[in-house]
């Protein structure tokens, strides 16, 4: 089982590609997860990829590429894998199809998690985390017990980024960086379209029909 799953911020892929990963026994890999233990550990590329960081600058397609490329060939990979937020763009998109036909593989498919830009602001902008222990919560969703006192007792923040105008911006950034890539997908046969809307258990039951799908 080799799959991507893509989507706005917001959309909730990564919680579903989590759910995948225990059911099935696949790894989950997310783009960002690979770059800080890549930093952590001070590996070649993640030393290249700190130092764009700490300028301020975009981490290039070329090494997320490289990054991924390897993190797909280790052993844990092997029995399958659901990549989150990997490839964003065309380019990534090209070139790591490039790569697994280069290693004699292919995707099983792609899911395309949408929601309409309206309720992506309120789910992200609801969002609320703790600078203590990390923990998150949402306003709508997954409220804490004492308004917006962490279960730790820290007051929670609402981070920069998840302002209503900033997401805005993203969901835009996103919508121009991510819809040839969709279109690109779709037109090798391998994306299916889920619903994001409703609640959790029932996105993972399409999600799973989509994987049934596929698997036949």
């Amino acid at each position: 089982m080799q799959f991507v799953f893509l989507g706005p911020p917001g959309v909730g892929k990564g919680t579903q590609a989590a759910k995948v990963s225990e059911k099935h026994g696949v790894v989950h890999i997310a783009t960002g997860d690979i770059l800080r233990k890549a930093m952590a550990e001070k590996s070649p590329l993640g030393v290249k990829a700190k130092g764009y960081i700490d300028e301020g600058k975009l981490v290039p397609d070329a090494l997320i590429i490289e990054l991924m490329n390897d993190r797909v060939r280790q052993p844990d990979a092997k029995s399958g894998y659901i990549l989150d937020g990997f490839p964003r763009t065309m380019g990534q998109g090209q070139a790591f199809t490039e790569a697994l036909e280069q290693n004699g593989e292919h995707l099983d498919g792609v899911i395309y998690f949408s929601l309409d830009d309206a309720a992506l602001v309120e789910r992200i902008s609801g969002r609320r985390s703790c600078p203590s222990c990390q923990s998150v919560y949402h306003m709508i969703f997954n409220r804490p017990k004492n308004d917006e006192i962490c279960a730790c007792g820290t007051p929670l923040i609402r981070r920069k980024d998840d302002d209503p105008e900033t997401v805005t911006k993203r969901l835009s950034v996103y919508g121009d960086q991510t819809a040839p890539l969709i279109a690109y997908y779709k037109e090798l046969g391998l994306l299916s379209e889920v619903d994001a809307g409703g609640d959790l258990e029932g996105v993972n039951g399409k999600v799973e029909e989509v994987l049934q799908g596929c698997s036949r």
